[in-house]
């Protein structure tokens, strides 16, 4: 991932000695393990430990030169770590295991630690926007179907909404921590030909990862969940950018993103401020969704493991862990310095010369005796009128002798008090997720 989208906090999960110093670790505990059930002496194992290397840019860049001969990274760093720690207890570093016991369990620590990241970025995104619920419960807006007016609503219940999915969101990434905080160290085709499974157990319980049944390699199906947890992220996150993109074009004008001082909108038109932060995160939505496309298809494998996964791996684990958690962290931003303008909100309801009360209406003149197609050929026909010569929609009504419904029903029917009445029913489940 290019460093313009990677967050320190979840880059620090990926990076190079960040990946080693856990293959360094797995590998000491495997030892210790071995020790403890008198397979290594003891003296070995502590030797290990004491003499372990320091996994620095110094270490990585040693691996990375032992590569270019071994032509293999996990040969390499173990070359490189028992070199460190000496003859002879360096001998017993790695003993057992095959490459797979110490990548597999690498990525499902880091990934682990990456869920809980964005755990974390989405339990602090979703109190944000329930609080910008909350503030604007009661603000009246036009709610649109297919982009065109339709009825009232609030903004509300809109970003209520927007707050229920967000909860369903981390519920997926608590589903994906759960069936990615795993571990194997079973041996070449999982079988623990040569190593005795309570080592796995001793490692998995020191690490708080559970062991696994396995092949040469914990099963892909795990690692797709985590992605399509890391992509739902993002194209919720879509969801709103699109919208607040919407309500910010100049025709609709409802909410604009912040603007900080010296910010500057168009290098040529000083005028402009774009919404940058939907746009942005709206392009990165798209690549979470092709790195899940790949990550599926790394569930197929030749036999007991072939490693046509491990090239995609080490692109789209790290950087969809990274996107996802910058697009949270950045929809958090854009949210708490969110415009909100409701007097432009009520002016663009109003606009629409009452055409909003359509049903209500149409509902009046069935309660008046109409037949319902005959009330709905009524009222079309003067919405369009209304429509084409900018007239009010009830004047129109009024007019009409065929509307033989008393102002009394009119008037219900054109209150907008009443029409958004339960727009609030959506509060009752943000109250519950809340106390959650």
């Amino acid at each position: 991932m290019i460093d313009r989208y990677s967050l320190p906090e979840m880059a620090a999960v990926f990076s190079d000695t960040t990946r080693f110093g856990r293959y360094l670790e797995i590998e000491l505990l495997a030892t210790e393990a071995h020790a403890a059930l008198g397979i290594v002496p003891a003296d070995d194992a502590a030797a290990c430990r004491s003499r372990a290397p320091v996994t620095d840019a110094a270490f990585v860049q040693a691996v990375s030169d032992r590569e270019a001969i071994t032509d293999h990274d996990v040969a390499a760093f173990v070359d490189v770590v028992q070199a460190a720690v000496g003859q002879p207890a360096g001998a017993w570093i790695h003993y057992g295991l095959t490459s797979s016991d110490i990548v597999d369990t690498a990525w499902c620590w880091a990934l682990r630690d990456a869920a809980d990241l964005l755990i974390e970025a989405s339990s602090a995104l979703l109190q944000t926007v329930i609080a910008l619920a909350r503030a604007h419960r009661d603000t009246v807006m036009i709610g649109r179907t297919h982009g065109i007016h339709a009825e009232p609503t609030t903004f509300g219940a809109k970003v209520a909404l927007w707050a229920l999915q967000i909860d369903r969101d981390r519920s997926r990434l608590r589903a994906a921590r759960e069936a990615i905080a795993v571990c194997k160290l079973s041996g070449a085709v999982g079988t623990y030909s040569n190593i005795d499974p309570s080592v796995e157990a001793i490692v998995g319980e020191r690490l708080g990862l559970t062991p696994v049944p396995a092949t040469q390699v914990i099963a892909r199906d795990r690692h797709a969940e985590y992605l399509w947890a890391c992509a739902a992220v993002g194209t919720t996150m879509e969801m709103i950018a699109v919208e607040l993109r919407h309500l910010q074009r100049t025709e609709v004008g409802e909410v604009q993103e912040g603007f900080k001082p010296g910010q500057k909108g168009s290098s040529a038109m000083p005028h402009k401020r774009n919404p940058i932060s939907a746009e942005t995160i709206s392009g990165l939505s798209r690549v979470l969704r092709g790195n899940l496309q790949a990550g599926m298809q790394d569930v197929a494998l030749w036999h007991e493991r072939d490693i046509s996964h491990s090239s995609v791996e080490r692109i789209v684990l790290p950087d969809s862990s990274l996107m996802a958690y910058y697009v949270t962290r950045r929809m958090q931003r854009l949210l708490a310095g969110l415009q909100v303008f409701p007097d432009r909100m009520r002016s663009n309801l109003d606009a629409g010369l009452g055409l909003v009360f359509s049903q209500p209406v149409l509902l009046s003149l069935v309660q008046g005796g109409l037949a319902r197609d005959e009330a709905y050929r009524i009222v079309q026909e003067n919405a369009a009128k209304a429509l084409s010569e900018k007239r009010s929609f009830r004047d129109l009504l009024e007019a009409d002798p065929r509307v033989v419904v008393s102002s009394e029903l009119l008037d219900q029917a054109f209150d907008l008090p009443r029409s958004v009445r339960h727009a609030a029913a959506v509060f009752d489940a943000l109250d519950a997720l809340d106390a959650q």
